[in-house]
C-alpha cells in the first residue's frame, strides 16, 4: 500500500483521533463528526470509524492490560504505537467480520508510515505474539475491585464509587453495557403526528423504529439514520436521548405556564417544553446559556421545531437569575444543571478517564449555587425540577437534600414519569442508570414550593 493510500485509510484516521483524544482538549464524538467531513468519508467508512474509535477507547484500560506483556521487554513505546496496537488488540478481539491478516497487515503499513521499517517489525512482532499465544487472563489479577476496573476499563477511584452505590454486581453489569452501541432515539411532535404515524412514515423511507418504553413521546431507532428522514428535515422529530425526554412532562405544564430554562443549551428541553405552552394564552419558556453560540443554537432548534413563538433566550449566568427577574415570576423552572456527564459514558467514552476524584467537590457547589439564586423567581406552589445527566448521589441526592435542608418553603413531589421506571425511584428521585433501559444515565427530582 502506497503511503498516501495509508494515509486515507479508516485505521490511519482512527489513530489520529485516538491520539486527539488521549492528548486531551479533544471530546470524542465532537471530533468523529469533524473527521469524518473533513476526510470525505462515507457512511459505511464513518459508521467503521465510530466503532473502531469508541470501541479501542471505551476498552483502553483493559486493552492495555491485554498489550502489556507483550510489550514490557521494549525499552520504550512510543505513545502512538501503544495507540495502534490497542486499536489492532480491540479489531482482533471484537470484530469478527475483519479477517485477522488485513488487520496485522494494515497496522504494520500504517507503522511503517508513521515510523519507520524498526517500528512495523515491531508492531508486526507484538501482534504476531498476541495471536498466538493469546491475551493475558484477568483472573491473574487477584484484587477483586483492580479485577473489575480494569474488566470495565474504569479508572479505580469510580468503580469504588459505583460500588458504594449499587455494589460489586451491579457495578459490572452497569460497566459492560457501556460497551454496547448506544441507540439512536428521537423525540416527535405529538401536536402534530402520533408516534405510529411516525414509525410507520420512518419504514417507508427504510428506517426501523419502535416506540419507547419509558417516553410518550420518543421513538427508538433500530436500524437506519433518523436525522436524515422527511420528519427530521420538516421539524417534526429531533434526536433526543429517552431519559433527556422525561424531564418537560415532570414539569406538569399547562399552556399559559412561564417557564424558566436555567441551564438551557442547546435546547432539547426547551424545545419539549415549548411543545406544552401557548403564545396566545401568554405560555412562554425563558431559555438562559452563559454562552452566546450556545444561545444561537437554542434559537436555530427552536425554530427547526416549531416553537420560536413560546421561547425566548437570554445570555446570562444562571447564578444571576434573581437578579435579573423580580420574585416569583415563574410557574415552573427547570435547573438541568451543569454536572460531570457520567451519565454519558457509553455516548463520550473517554468522559471516564477525563474526570478526578476532585471535580465532585466543586461541581456540586455550583449545582447548589444555580438552585439558591432560581429559587426566589419561582412562584407559591409551582414546580422546580432538578435534573442532571450523571449517576452519582454527590450531584443529584446531596444537591437536593443540601437545597431543602436551607429552604424550608420547598418539599419532594411524586414524580410525573411512566409506571415502568417505580424500580428507578427512591424517595421520589429518579436515578436512571445506562444498563436499566440501555439508555443515557440520567437524574430526575421535582420540588413544589409550598
Amino acid at each position: 500500500m502506497k503511503p498516501n493510500k495509508t494515509k486515507k485509510t479508516v485505521r490511519f484516521v482512527a489513530l489520529e483521533a485516538l491520539e486527539r483524544v488521549n492528548k486531551g482538549g479533544a471530546y470524542s464524538n465532537l471530533l468523529l463528526r469533524e473527521l469524518i467531513t473533513t476526510r470525505g468519508l462515507n457512511e459505511k467508512d464513518g459508521r467503521l470509524l465510530t466503532e473502531l474509535v469508541y470501541g479501542t477507547i471505551a476498552r483502553q484500560q483493559l486493552l492495555d492490560y491485554y498489550l502489556q506483556p507483550f510489550v514490557a521487554k521494549a525499552k520504550k513505546v512510543e505513545d502512538w504505537v501503544r495507540l495502534l496496537l490497542q486499536l489492532s488488540i480491540y479489531q482482533l478481539l471484537y470484530l469478527d467480520k475483519v479477517p485477522s491478516h488485513a488487520i496485522l497487515n494494515e497496522a504494520v503499513e500504517i507503522a511503517k508510515v508513521r515510523g519507520n521499517i524498526g517500528t512495523s517489525k515491531f508492531v508486526n512482532g507484538v501482534l504476531r505474539n498476541v495471536q498466538r499465544q493469546g491475551v493475558p487472563d484477568l483472573a491473574d489479577i487477584k484484587d477483586p475491585i483492580e479485577r473489575l476496573a480494569t474488566e470495565i476499563s474504569m479508572p479505580r477511584w469510580l468503580v469504588e464509587k459505583f460500588i458504594k452505590a449499587i455494589g460489586l454486581e451491579e457495578t459490572r453489569t452497569l460497566g459492560l453495557s457501556l460497551f454496547e452501541p448506544s441507540q439512536v432515539s428521537g423525540r416527535i411532535d405529538r401536536r402534530k403526528i402520533t408516534r405510529e404515524e411516525a414509525i410507520a412514515q420512518l419504514q417507508a423511507e427504510g428506517i426501523d423504529a419502535k416506540a419507547s418504553l419509558i417516553s410518550p413521546d420518543g421513538i427508538v431507532a433500530e436500524r437506519g439514520f433518523l436525522a436524515g428522514s422527511q420528519l427530521f428535515k420538516e421539524g417534526l422529530l429531533t434526536i433526543q436521548d429517552e431519559s433527556s425526554m422525561l424531564v418537560a412532562p415532570t414539569l406538569q405544564l399547562e399552556a399559559w405556564h412561564q417557564v424558566l430554562d436555567a441551564c438551557a443549551a442547546p435546547g432539547g428541553k426547551t424545545t419539549h417544553i415549548g411543545m406544552y405552552l401557548d403564545a396566545e394564552q401568554g405560555g412562554k419558556v425563558t431559555a438562559l446559556d452563559i454562552h452566546t453560540h450556545k444561545v444561537r443554537l437554542i434559537n436555530e432548534n427552536a425554530k427547526r421545531l416549531h416553537v420560536s413563538d413560546v421561547v425566548e433566550t437570554k445570555v446570562m449566568d444562571a447564578r444571576a437569575t434573581d437578579e435579573a427577574f423580580a420574585a416569583e415570576s415563574f410557574d415552573r423552572i427547570l435547573v438541568d444543571a451543569p454536572c460531570s456527564g457520567l451519565g454519558l459514558m457509553r455516548r463520550k467514552p473517554d468522559i471516564k478517564y477525563n474526570k478526578k476524584a476532585s471535580d465532585f467537590a466543586q461541581l456540586p457547589a455550583i449545582q447548589l449555587a444555580i438552585l439558591n439564586h432560581a429559587a426566589p423567581t419561582l412562584k407559591s406552589g409551582g414546580i422546580l425540577v432538578y435534573s442532571t445527566c450523571t449517576i452519582v448521589s454527590d450531584e443529584n441526592q446531596e444537591v437536593v437534600d443540601q437545597f431543602l435542608a436551607t429552604h424550608s418553603e420547598f418539599e419532594k413531589v411524586p414524580l410525573a414519569v411512566s409506571s415502568v421506571l417505580n424500580q428507578s425511584i427512591q424517595e421520589d428521585m429518579l436515578t436512571l442508570y445506562p444498563q436499566t433501559f440501555m439508555t443515557d444515565g440520567f437524574f430526575i427530582s421535582c420540588l413544589r414550593k409550598k
